[in-house]
């Protein structure tokens, strides 16, 4: 029998923990830790589960919260060899530089990580020293590059993982690492080391200095073409993730429009059918089905046989659903009359429940939440054409050498405009680990978000993705046109939907003149007035065959002869009517 307990120990050193807890609640200053906003977080798990291996670092861990996984720590080698070539262009020893950073920056390194960091003080800054002096020297390529330098030769230690020309395979690895959510370190920090580098090292301030190292490295990793940068203060960026969330996502003040557009849109769930108003709802009621009953109403109505008669009142019901009022009324008429004929009585249940049910469907309500407001949308009902559908619709796609921003849909010309992206082995990374960002510390819409569901829902199948490639909206660098179809449909996962009104404007403009297309209308007239229709031709079909059981016994019993001599001649006129 196993036995469970409560209390579980693990492997720990309970002096050290105890000091620990000393030291955080005796010396350190809540104030001063309330102060420090959380800038890294972990992923949110509904999107780590989707694809893991887009937000675990792969080749080299930066910072705490996976520098002991073995399959990392190996880089441990190369990170002291880039530790001890950047002391040579220190003014102070690297151990001073450790010194510093644990007097004035524990606490506040400790505040930027979401999650509780369970080491001591020296292991802390130590571990940061070093992967920072790692990632000056990575990222020292790009500097040269933004510059429009060659970098002269790399360290023999570190010549199989950093490639000036970014080609090597580990190269391209360590790139993918250095965006992930998890994977950060405060900028701060950085800063604070190369103002301790010698000045001959440098022309310019660190923060210049930095700003273009992480210009470089946007331009490597950006899949978008802008036309105009956004201009993006290294001093209000929390790490490098940070840094290209604003270059990707710019606001107003580093747009410098200050002037926010005020955009008037009714914040309404984005339905797949857009209606064109009163004139499509009074369309609705007409159907095919009155040229027929005008026929039959006028055989019936000049006959005077006694059977007729009884069968008159059954016509008269069904005349007043049909030239009447919508079907959904039909249970307001004297239904009594119907059910109390003898062959009816036992089809009286199943018929009722066939027009409660259909009665149901037409006047079904939206989904309401507890408080009584109609639900979000969830991913599936915010839908669109996919590419394919709307070129066949007569839709024009047009390139903008811009960025999310520029999204556009021209009413008039019927032209969608969208950013070109150029895609590769690192987009898929760097736009799912913006996304995982956005949704951490994004207080308002998450735009980001917001366009990979834009482009999963036009990108359904490789015919879509090909075809945007053709009109060089999409640079595809991968394999093939699936592995493009596959990313944007891979990426549909968000943790929470918002609304995005530029987009969301977009969407529905989309959705409404696709909607008015020729195409589509007859699709919809097929949909809702033939297919639709099959419950009350059921019924109509049912009642007929009734009816001409009830004439067969009745001719069973009496001479009908002299009652069909009565019934009246259809003309060749009559018929054309």
């Amino acid at each position: 029998m196993v036995s469970s307990s409560s209390f579980s120990k693990v492997n720990i050193d309970e002096d050290k923990w105890v000091e620990g807890m000393r030291k955080s609640i005796v010396e350190h200053d809540d104030e001063q830790i309330g102060k420090i906003p959380v800038c890294i977080f972990t992923v949110p798990k509904v999107l780590l589960d989707t694809n893991p291996n887009c937000y675990i670092p792969q080749q080299v861990a930066l910072g705490p919260y996976h520098h002991w996984r073995p399959e990392v720590y190996d880089m441990q080698r190369f990170k002291l060899a880039a530790a001890r070539r950047t002391q040579k262009y220190m003014n102070v020893s690297f151990e001073r530089i450790v010194e510093i950073m644990k007097k004035h920056d524990e606490v506040r390194i400790r505040a930027c990580y979401h999650k509780f960091l369970d080491m001591s003080g020296d292991a802390l800054v130590w571990m940061m020293a070093v992967d920072m002096a790692f990632l000056l020297e990575f990222l020292l390529v790009y500097s040269m590059k933004q510059e429009g330098r060659s970098l002269a030769r790399v360290a023999s230690e570190m010549s199989h993982l950093v490639d000036a020309a970014g080609k090597k395979l580990s190269h391209v690895a360590i790139l993918r690492d250095l965006v992930m959510v998890e994977n950060q370190i405060p900028l701060f920090l950085i800063k604070t080391m190369m103002e301790h580098q010698h000045r001959e090292t440098h022309n310019k301030s660190p923060g210049e200095k930095l700003k273009s190292m992480l210009m470089g490295l946007y331009h490597e990793l950006s899949p978008f073409h802008e036309q105009e940068l956004a201009d993006v203060h290294i001093d209000d960026c929390d790490h490098i993730l940070d840094f290209l969330y604003h270059m990707t996502v710019p606001n107003n003040k580093e747009l410098h429009t200050y002037d926010a557009i005020e955009i008037e849109y009714d914040h309404q769930g984005i339905k797949e059918e857009a209606h064109d108003g009163d004139q499509e709802e009074s369309f609705a009621k007409h159907t095919n089905l009155p040229k027929i009953m005008k026929i039959i109403w006028k055989i019936l109505s000049k006959s005077k046989a006694g059977m007729v008669g009884i069968f008159e009142k059954m016509v008269w019901i069904f005349k007043k659903i049909i030239f009447g009022r919508p079907v959904a009324s039909v249970t307001k008429y004297p239904w009594k009359i119907i059910s109390s004929l003898p062959i009816l009585k036992n089809m009286k249940e199943p018929i009722e429940q066939m027009l409660e049910h259909f009665r149901g469907e037409e006047g079904e309500e939206k989904p309401k939440d507890e408080s009584g407001e109609p639900k979000s949308p969830t991913m599936e009902e915010i839908t669109i054409p996919s590419v394919t559908e709307m070129a066949e619709a007569g839709f024009l796609f047009s390139p903008v050498n811009g960025g999310i921003s520029d999204i556009s849909f021209d009413v008039k010309t019927c032209t969608l405009y969208l950013p070109v992206v150029e895609l590769d082995v690192n987009t898929e990374v760097y736009l799912r680990n913006l996304v995982a960002y956005e949704a951490c510390v994004a207080a308002g819409p998450l735009v980001m978000a917001r366009y990979t569901e834009l482009m999963n829902g036009i990108i359904d199948t490789e015919e879509d993705a090909k075809y945007l490639r053709e009109r060089g909206i999409v640079v595809n660098h991968l394999k093939s046109d699936k592995e493009v179809a596959d990313l944007w449909n891979g990426m549909s996962k968000s943790v929470k939907l918002t609304k995005v009104p530029n987009m969301d404007k977009v969407v529905a403009d989309v959705n409404k003149m696709y909607g008015q297309t020729w195409r589509v209308k007859s699709a919809k007239y097929l949909k809702r007035y033939v297919f639709a229709s099959w419950k009350i031709l059921t019924l109509l079909a049912a009642l007929f065959m009734l009816f001409l059981t009830t004439v067969q016994a009745f001719c069973s019993v009496y001479s009908c002869a002299r009652v069909f001599h009565q019934l009246p001649e259809i003309t060749g006129s009559e018929g054309a009517e």
